[in-house]
């Protein structure tokens, strides 16, 4: 009770309320991707597109900032504080928004995509941080599946949001919702939310620091590896995400019903993060991922070879899709914390390295596997069945590594 008393007055909010914060927080960056999905198809009408596959870039583009905004804004957070940098990033994200409002081109509107996403990196970085500065072991635990159970409801209603505001504006006043989100966040974190990381705790940021930090994550065999695999794996899931509109509004011709199909499928994803969180402690986490990449690489050359045989349907697509959104609701949480749990000495740096080395990978995949799309699965399919392959061959060679290591360390003890 006294612990929980000093979490209320050390970030000046009780738990419900910050755990409500936390996740709206971290929700920016899927509601800025997913809000605008609905409205890909009549925006590369509208600025020109050359080809139907260009209007991707617009999601591609945030990540691309999000991915070098992790860079900055995790060890300045470590060296600054938490609220420096949220406001910091809400402001880049404001700016962002106001030049897409303001876009008569496609090269203008995803300039304004990446200063967006360089903008959502502060708030992303700092919604963990928040609850690692003031919650540990089972408390801390709690506190994020609340959180998520919270956040995986964003990708359900985000589409329907964005595809409600085109039935009575046009899509520019997406833009608009984003204006308002980020403003409600920043009025609540400047009046409700108190710093949370204190003076004494800060790690000064230094360029031998963050270089001893990037060396550390990218030279050990296990945290390399698994951030490898996040790379992989995350980047066939934006090569769905980028495709998603045409395939379900021009190939399944679903009109307004995209929303429906696409929150449908989050939902998936999000009772698998749930169920995850109460298996994981006994299963352990290199178990759990282990199966799930293996499901879905079988799962995908099944459903890559069928299009050699049948006319794939909406309802043959939605249960293989079911399949992958499952299993990367296991994959995500235990991935990560697969690659830092070797780096506990350097978690602000290493996450950020991690999350940036990872998203920088998975963003060059997923733009390749969505311009590759043809208005059939095969380029979904075949990159989830070749990625997957890889992750699990290069999981392979990490626990090999690590097994051949403990070998060698008992032996010498002996």
């Amino acid at each position: 009770m006294e612990n929980a008393h000093n979490n209320t007055s050390a970030s000046g909010m009780e738990s419900k309320e910050f755990t409500v914060l936390v996740a709206l927080l971290m929700s920016i960056t899927a509601i800025s991707i997913d809000a605008l999905l609905p409205a890909l198809g009549i925006i590369g009408k509208e600025l020109g597109a050359v080809t139907a596959n260009q209007p991707q870039l617009l999601i591609s583009m945030l990540f691309l900032g999000l991915a070098l905004g992790q860079l900055i804004c995790g060890p300045l957070s470590d060296a600054l504080g938490r609220r420096p940098i949220l406001f910091a990033g809400f402001a880049l994200y404001l700016v962002g928004t106001v030049i897409c409002y303001q876009a008569d081109s496609l090269d203008v509107l995803m300039f304004g995509r990446f200063i967006q996403g360089l903008g959502v990196a502060g708030p992303y970085i700092s919604a963990i941080s928040l609850v690692r500065d003031l919650y540990h072991g089972a408390q801390m635990a709690r506190i994020m599946s609340l959180v998520m159970m919270i956040f995986v409801l964003v990708p359900a209603i985000a589409p329907t949001l964005g595809q409600a505001i085109m039935l009575v504006a046009d899509w520019r006043s997406i833009f608009e919702l984003y204006l308002v989100y980020a403003a409600c966040l920043i009025v609540w974190i400047a009046f409700r939310l108190k710093e949370t990381l204190p003076k004494s705790n800060r790690i000064p940021f230094t360029k031998k620091g963050f270089y001893e930090g990037f060396k550390e994550v990218v030279t050990n065999r296990i945290t390399a590896s698994y951030t490898i695999c996040m790379g992989l794996f995350f980047g066939s899931f934006i090569g769905y995400l980028n495709s998603s509109q045409q395939i379900f509004q021009v190939q399944f011709n679903t009109g307004n019903l995209f929303a429906f199909y696409f929150g449908l499928l989050a939902l998936v994803l999000g009772v698998a993060s749930l169920i995850n969180s109460r298996i994981v402690e006994k299963h352990g986490a290199k178990f759990i991922a282990f199966r799930a990449i293996f499901v879905v690489v079988i799962a995908s050359l099944a459903f890559f070879f069928l299009h050699a045989f049948v006319a794939i349907s909406l309802w043959m697509f939605m249960i293989y899709a079911a399949i992958f959104f499952f299993c990367f609701g296991l994959l995500f949480g235990n991935v990560n914390a697969l690659a830092m749990e070797p780096m506990g000495h350097v978690a602000g740096i290493a996450s950020a390295v991690i999350g940036s080395v990872s998203s920088i990978m998975s963003l060059s995949i997923g733009t390749l596997i969505g311009q590759m799309y043809n208005n059939t699965l095969m380029p979904i399919s075949g990159g989830f069945a070749i990625t997957g392959t890889l992750a699990l061959c290069i999981i392979y060679w990490a626990e090999k590594g690590r097994v051949e290591e403990n070998v060698s360390a008992e032996g010498s003890a002996v």
